[in-house]
């Protein structure tokens, strides 16, 4: 098991890879994130809020030995950070310039889902009432990113859109989205859908029941043409935790399968999936309980069942770590990439684990 540090620069804070996404072509790799300051007054985050948040990428041609950062190639309303407006005063945020008559271009339809250097990108301002989505393409393996364009409301109050997708053809892709639901409420996870090449999105379906816990930030993996697993971050009053659903006609319908992390520390943590190279399921999230830490689980039966956590590392200098993604290297190994810290002043950074799953029982 090896960790590398992917980028990490004194008295700054770089977060949060779940909410912008991971791409892989082989060994090449290209991971988003954001980019701010540390303010150890700064809450459960020890970010500095009057300062902006910058996205920012990464990009590997080693399977992750190495990388190289960029700004992300990707112009958005007002030349403000994305998706992350909830770490930033309202001043600086996204959301500000979409208040002030700024309008996201409509989706351009023609899309090449099935290029084989595409890439999506979801973004959003904000978490909460009036959250606004939209996303970027790629066809040169994120270099430059073609948009902003603007996804639909689907009659919510808010939507919280953070880059998960499952590609189905040329014209067909699948979008993995948060609902907000109002006041004290929480959120809910849904799909949605386009069959027209990215000239209109329908929402398709919720994945987790109406009830009073969250679900947010799903999850995906496909296992045939109609099944399909996600996992959301759940939580209620104190706990948190990660259930797993499944879908048998292509995300039309879902069901409620286990709960492969029945706890996921303080505040929670997202789940990423990756199906295996020998086809088992891998579940990757942080831990912000004690030790602080970075987990994977396998299950060698499509989700059924889920084999004991594998520490990844648990030095985490507190609970401020985790929101991985997870990809497989054409030779096996795997690459977890998370933000994480050393102690609870410090800056966060970005780092991967590259690890190789054990022998399938």
């Amino acid at each position: 098991m090896e960790h590398v540090v992917v980028y990490r620069k004194e008295g700054r804070y770089c977060g949060w890879p779940a909410n912008y996404g991971i791409w892989s072509w082989g060994d090449e790799i290209v991971v988003g994130f954001t980019f701010g300051y540390v303010n150890p007054a700064g809450g459960f985050h020890a970010r500095e809020k009057s300062k902006p948040f910058i996205p920012m990428q990464a990009r590997s041609t080693d399977g992750g030995k190495t990388w190289e950062v960029q700004d992300t190639p990707a112009s958005s309303p007002g030349n403000r950070g994305f998706s992350a407006d909830e770490h930033m005063v309202e001043e600086l945020g996204v959301g500000r310039v979409l208040e002030g008559g700024y309008l996201l271009p409509p989706p351009p339809g023609g899309i090449n889902f099935t290029h084989p250097d595409f890439a999506l990108m979801c973004a959003r301002a904000g978490l909460g009432v009036g959250a606004t989505p939209w996303f970027y393409i790629s066809y040169d393996r994120c270099r430059r990113w073609e948009g902003p364009f603007a996804l639909p409301m689907f009659d919510q109050v808010g939507v919280a859109a953070r880059t998960d997708y499952l590609v189905s053809g040329p014209s067909e892709c699948t979008l993995f989205l948060t609902a907000v639901r109002g006041a004290g409420r929480g959120a809910r996870a849904f799909c949605s859908r386009t069959t027209d090449s990215g000239k209109t999105f329908q929402f398709l379906s919720w994945i987790a029941p109406d009830a009073e816990s969250s679900s947010i930030m799903p999850a995906s993996v496909r296992l045939s043409d109609s099944r399909i697993l996600v996992a959301v971050r759940c939580r209620q009053a104190e706990q948190n935790w990660i259930d797993l659903y499944g879908s048998e006609d292509n995300g039309a319908t879902w069901h409620y399968i286990n709960r492969p992390a029945p706890d996921t520390g303080p505040g929670g943590n997202p789940p990423t999936l990756t199906k295996l190279l020998d086809g088992r399921i891998c579940l990757t999230y942080g831990f912000r309980g004690v030790p602080h830490s970075m987990r994977a689980r396998l299950s060698n039966d499509e989700g059924a069942t889920w084999k004991d956590d594998i520490v990844l590392r648990d030095d985490g200098g507190n609970h401020d770590i985790g929101y991985p993604r997870t990809v497989q290297r054409p030779d096996g190994t795997v690459v977890t990439v998370y933000y994480f810290n050393d102690e609870p002043d410090g800056e966060r950074y970005i780092a991967a684990t590259l690890w190789a799953p054990p022998p399938k029982r």
